[in-house]
C-alpha cells in the first residue's frame, strides 16, 4: 500500500506503472479486492530477505566498529563518541547490503499484476535481480543509496546509541 501511494503522481510526470488509489483505505479495499489477502502481502520476498541482512549487518558492524575505535583510542572505553563512531560505520554497511534489496524490494511492490496476482514484469526476487543486473548492470541494484544512508544512517546511529545506553543500565 505504501509502494503503490509512494510511486502515485499525476499522468503529466507518471514513471512506471499508477494504482490510482484515492487514499490509503482505498488502496487496502482495492489491493484487496483484486487479489485477497495474498494481494497485501506481494513483493515480501524481497522484504524479508532486505530486513534479515540489514539486521544482521547492522549489530555485527556496529560492535566491531565500536571495539575497534576503542582500540585504537580514539575515543575511551564506554564513551559516547565511540558509540556514536560505531553507530555511522553500522549505518554504511546497513545502507550498502539493504539497497540492493530495497530496489528489488520496490519494483516488486510496485509493478502491475495480473488477475491471479502474478506480476507481469517480474516472476519473483531472483527474476527481478537478474533482469536488473544484466539490463542496469549491478549498480542498478544501488539505485538511490544516497536517500538509503540518508534515512538509515541517522536511525541506525541513534537506535544503537540508546540500545547501548538501556544495555548499560
Amino acid at each position: 500500500v505504501k509502494t503503490h501511494l509512494q510511486a502515485q503522481t499525476l499522468a503529466a510526470v507518471a514513471v512506471g506503472h499508477q494504482h490510482n488509489h484515492e487514499n490509503i483505505s482505498g488502496a487496502f479495499a482495492s489491493i484487496y479486492k483484486q487479489h485477497g489477502v495474498a494481494g497485501l502481502w506481494g513483493g515480501v520476498t524481497g522484504a524479508v530477505p532486505r530486513v534479515a541482512v540489514g539486521s544482521a549487518a547492522q549489530l555485527a558492524t556496529f560492535a566491531s566498529a565500536k571495539d575497534w575505535v576503542c582500540e585504537r583510542q580514539w575515543f575511551g572505553e564506554g564513551s559516547w563518541a565511540a558509540v556514536l563512531a560505531g553507530g555511522m560505520v553500522s549505518g554504511v554497511a546497513v545502507a550498502v547490503t539493504m539497497t540492493p534489496f530495497d530496489v528489488v524490494s520496490t519494483r516488486l511492490y510496485n509493478q502491475p499484476v495480473d488477475a491471479d496476482g502474478a506480476g507481469k514484469l517480474y516472476r519473483g526476487f531472483w527474476d527481478c535481480i537478474l533482469q536488473i543486473s544484466s539490463k542496469e548492470g549491478l549498480l542498478g541494484l544501488y539505485k538511490g543509496i544516497g536517500a538509503v544512508y540518508l534515512r538509515l544512517g541517522p536511525h541506525t546511529v541513534l537506535s544503537l546509541f540508546f540500545w547501548d545506553e538501556l544495555r548499560k543500565m
